[in-house]
Order: structure tokens, then C-alpha cells, then sequence
């Protein structure tokens, strides 16, 4: 059974309840232009297992390139969410980051997929893998 997490922006506006695909084994980041410089990572949850169940009216679209990806942010706060994906219409990337009792942090590593040259380009794949590493303190 899939995993169902409740989700958050930072500032609680935007609230929702996710289905996940396979729990966290679909975290992943992506190189392309927006997901660098937003630095998320993301997990994939079906198109019809994302609800959002307060705020909706408190979230933005922005569209850049192709339009076809649907980003989402919160109006108040400016976290991202979530997107409707290119490269699977019928799939979100879900900022793992909003979903209750999880961290990117969490992670050890997590791959980097090649958003520059786009899998509906005829490229895709893994270029890389962020690690992360904890420090003494």
C-alpha cells in the first residue's frame, strides 16, 4: 500500500495529503534551470493521489519553456510544493521538504536527473547524485 503523508508550505497556508508512489525511493533532483536554483527534492505521487485539502486558492502557477510543467507555490510564503511533471503529465514531484515527519536530510544520497536535456528531447537520465553527509557539531 502506498504511502499516504500529509504536506505543507512553510508558513501552513497551503495544506495537502499525498499519495506516494513509493514512499521516498523516487526522490530525485533535477538540473534543469527552475530546479536548480529552487533546490528541491522531490518525490513522485499520481495526479489523482495529491489533494490539496485547504489553500488551494493561496497557491501560484508559473509555467516557463515547453508551459507543459505546472509549478506551484504558495502565495504567502513562496514554497514550492509541488509540479505536474514534462516528462509524465499523469505524475507530481512533491517538495519531499513540505511532507510531515520528513527531510531531504533524511537522505544519504539522491540522484540528479538531467532536466537540461529533457527525457521529451531525447535525453534523461542520471548525471549525478547529491550526498549529504552530517558534520560533528
Amino acid at each position: 500500500m502506498p504511502d499516504v503523508v500529509d504536506g505543507a508550505c512553510h508558513c501552513g497556508s497551503v495544506r495537502f495529503r499525498v499519495r506516494l508512489t513509493d514512499g521516498l525511493a523516487t526522490a530525485r533532483r533535477c538540473d534543469c534551470s527552475i530546479c536548480r536554483m529552487r533546490g528541491a527534492v522531490a518525490v513522485s505521487a499520481p495526479v489523482d493521489g495529491f489533494e490539496v485539502v485547504q489553500g488551494a486558492g493561496n497557491l501560484t502557477l508559473y509555467q516557463f519553456g515547453t508551459r507543459v510543467a505546472q509549478h506551484y507555490f504558495c502565495k504567502t510564503c513562496g514554497i514550492y510544493t509541488h509540479h505536474r511533471r514534462r516528462s509524465n503529465p499523469n505524475e507530481y514531484g512533491v517538495n519531499l521538504a513540505c511532507l510531515r515527519g520528513h527531510s531531504p536530510f533524511d537522505l544519504a544520497e539522491v540522484p540528479v536527473m538531467d532536466g537540461q536535456r529533457h527525457p521529451r528531447d531525447g535525453g534523461g537520465g542520471v548525471v549525478g547524485w547529491l550526498r549529504f553527509r552530517p558534520g560533528s557539531s
